[in-house]
């Protein structure tokens, strides 16, 4: 397939369902082929506050969405908790592929409470999944980015990562998502630092986020009814902004899903690439820290 990425491999991890999944298909849609990952070829149980929950969605379907798109895809389990599967990953795509030009740092564990009835288990959980594996796969991908003169890697980031409206909201107050949005906030950080040390490599580094929230399988039982959603393909077409100019014109940046298409007049296409969307602004309930165009 024809397109932005044609020749280019892409791992997005966690793209069995939600978030991942658009992704994987948005990049394939450019002629990427895409390795899809999720803990096991089947659907997977999710565990919050001690109760699992049966979540839709599986590696098979992901790349049957593909392929009847037209695109390229493959499969690879990986248990990120795992560290032998963490740190083997990698090595895997490049040994279906021969190369590995797009990390897509999506996968994530979300199991809010407040601080104080948290326990030290959910609180080490969090931080490995949206800080160490990221660094992790990053620092294994970039050698062979290197190989081929640069890359590109993204980091998903979360609204929940800036700093919070004042007055505080309501949502603020009792939706447990502080050690969640600290590990965020942290990655965004990461982001920008990682850009620096990677620029003179042509290795472009950026995070992206919904600039409200997107109701996938996975998390919509930690968004309240009242709060503000939006459709996944925005977010899907910003993560593509950021994998195809070189580094040196545009890395470093913390994008929200409505505000950088808005802001940049960037056309936001279906996931299959063939129709474009109209424009969406943020809504005015969108946080007020969030820079449009990402820096």
């Amino acid at each position: 397939m024809a397109g932005l990425l044609a020749g280019k491999t892409a791992l997005v991890t966690g793209s069995s369902r939600g978030i991942g999944r658009a992704i994987a298909q948005r990049l394939a849609a450019e002629g990427a082929t895409v390795a899809v990952t999720a803990r096991a070829y089947a659907p997977s149980p999710s565990v919050r506050a001690g109760v699992t929950q049966a979540i839709p969605g599986s590696i098979e379907e992901t790349i049957a969405l593909i392929e009847e798109a037209g695109g390229s895809a493959f499969g690879l389990a990986a248990d990120l908790d795992d560290p032998a599967a963490r740190d083997g990953l990698v090595d895997a795509v490049v040994a279906r592929t021969g190369r590995l030009d797009i990390l897509v740092n999506n996968a994530g564990y979300a199991d809010y409470s407040v601080v104080d009835e948290m326990t030290l288990d959910t609180f080490d959980r969090t931080v490995e999944h949206y800080l160490r594996t990221p660094f992790v796969l990053a620092k294994a991908a970039v050698p062979h980015m290197r190989k081929h003169g640069g890359g590109w890697i993204v980091n998903i980031g979360s609204v929940t990562g800036m700093d919070p409206a004042r007055p505080y909201r309501d949502y603020n107050k009792t939706a447990g998502d502080v050690i969640y949005a600290s590990c965020k906030a942290a990655l965004h950080r990461f982001t920008q630092g990682v850009a620096a040390e990677l620029l003179d490599d042509n290795i472009a580094v950026n995070a992206v986020g919904p600039s409200t929230a997107v109701r996938t399988p996975g998390a919509a039982s930690l968004i309240p009814d009242s709060f503000p959603t939006e459709p996944v393909e925005y977010l899907a077409e910003t993560v593509l902004a950021m994998c195809h100019l070189p580094a040196a014109e545009r890395t470093g940046l913390v994008a929200f899903s409505l505000h950088y298409p808005w802001s940049q007049q960037l056309p936001v296409h279906s996931l299959d690439g063939r129709t474009t969307l109209a424009p969406l602004a943020p809504p005015e309930s969108a946080n007020p820290n969030i820079k449009p165009a990402g820096l």
